[in-house]
């Protein structure tokens, strides 16, 4: 069993070696006209990355300097598999782009939102996954930052079909973390609450920065750190989810 485990612990510490410092990497930021994803660029780029691929699906939104944009709909396979080609030299994908429409389950209309939801926010990172995945293997195996949410771990109301994607979309990164060990791939969970941009606008409650979930998530990668949670709400959703009275047993 020791001699099984003792590879693993070495891929991990070369790989993390690899990834430390954005300075000088190549990154891909998908979503990035707006939001969380044009924060991201931002910071990489004042950051040091080498090289930062700015993705959206309409790039006449995309006005960041020293970003190369890049046309993408992450839904669509010959999409994704044309920035595949075209960016061939990434060394992290950040798989930011999402979906959120606000509305209960049970609502005329929740089962083509659901589609929807999970079309962008499970089925579009599987895809973008499956296309980056020899990319990354080419650079010695890079990174994978896949932001899903709090709301993976809970389900209200105002929001049943994303949180519905985005626990799944928890599960395929844990799955991917898994079978992307082995080409030296890391694959990180980043679960913040409520962001104050342009998707959250309708929801009265706390929010964090665009700025400060990027500065986490980038130290958390720094870190090595294969799951993150942002705030104390989204600490102590995750501490309850083995209680015998879990915070998702509960409405909110």
């Amino acid at each position: 069993m020791l001699s099984t485990c003792a590879p693993r612990r070495e891929l991990r510490t070369t790989m993390l070696g690899k990834i430390m410092n954005i300075r000088g990497k190549v990154v891909l930021v998908t979503g990035a006209n707006r939001g969380l994803g044009k924060a991201f660029v931002a910071a990489l780029l004042e950051g040091g990355a080498a090289k930062v691929y700015a993705a959206a699906r309409d790039v006449s939104k995309l006005s960041i300097p020293g970003a190369i944009a890049v046309e993408l709909d992450i839904t669509n396979l010959a999409s994704v598999q044309k920035a595949a080609g075209q960016c061939s030299d990434v060394e992290i994908l950040i798989n930011n782009a999402g979906f959120m429409h606000t509305s209960p389950l049970l609502s005329e209309g929740s089962v083509d939102s659901l589609r929807e939801h999970f079309e962008i926010n499970t089925v579009g990172t599987l895809l973008m996954t499956r296309a980056f995945a020899p990319v990354l293997q080419k650079q010695g195996g890079g990174a994978i930052v896949n932001i899903v949410s709090v709301l993976s771990w809970l389900n209200i109301p105002e929001s049943g079909a994303y949180s519905a994607s985005k626990a799944a979309q928890w599960s395929l990164t844990n799955g991917l973390r898994n079978e992307l060990v082995g080409q030296n791939t890391f694959v990180m969970a980043v679960h913040p609450g409520y962001i104050d941009t342009d998707m959250a606008a309708g929801v009265e409650t706390a929010k964090t920065s665009p700025q400060d979930v990027v500065k986490i998530t980038l130290n958390a990668l720094l870190e090595g750190q294969k799951e993150v949670t942002l705030d104390d709400a989204g600490r102590w959703v995750k501490s309850t989810l083995s209680n015998v009275d879990a915070a998702y047993l509960s409405p909110l």
